[in-house]
């Protein structure tokens, strides 16, 4: 049977590591601000899209990955921890 989930049972990867790096920012960057910052650049999410995807309960897409990891910084591969 196929499997969408990882195999702590969240619907990603990267989330952890999305509330890790927004957390270090100095200043700390909310939700709201990351928010923002992907819909500038043509991504519609909004604040309770970024809370779904930190906790897990939300898909992300290859498209806000990549998106996900300029606004970061760092490469796709780092924001999933490979």
């Amino acid at each position: 049977m196929f499997k969408n989930k990882s195999e702590n049972g969240r619907n990603n990867i990267c989330g952890e590591n999305v509330y890790r790096l927004r957390k270090q920012r100095v200043p700390k960057m909310s939700q709201r601000i990351l928010a923002e910052q992907l819909q500038i650049k043509g991504i519609d999410v909004d604040k309770n899209a970024i809370q779904r995807i930190e906790s897990g309960e939300r898909f992300v897409t290859d498209i806000e990955l990549k998106v996900l990891a300029e606004i970061f910084g760092i490469s796709c591969d780092e924001l999933i921890g490979v």
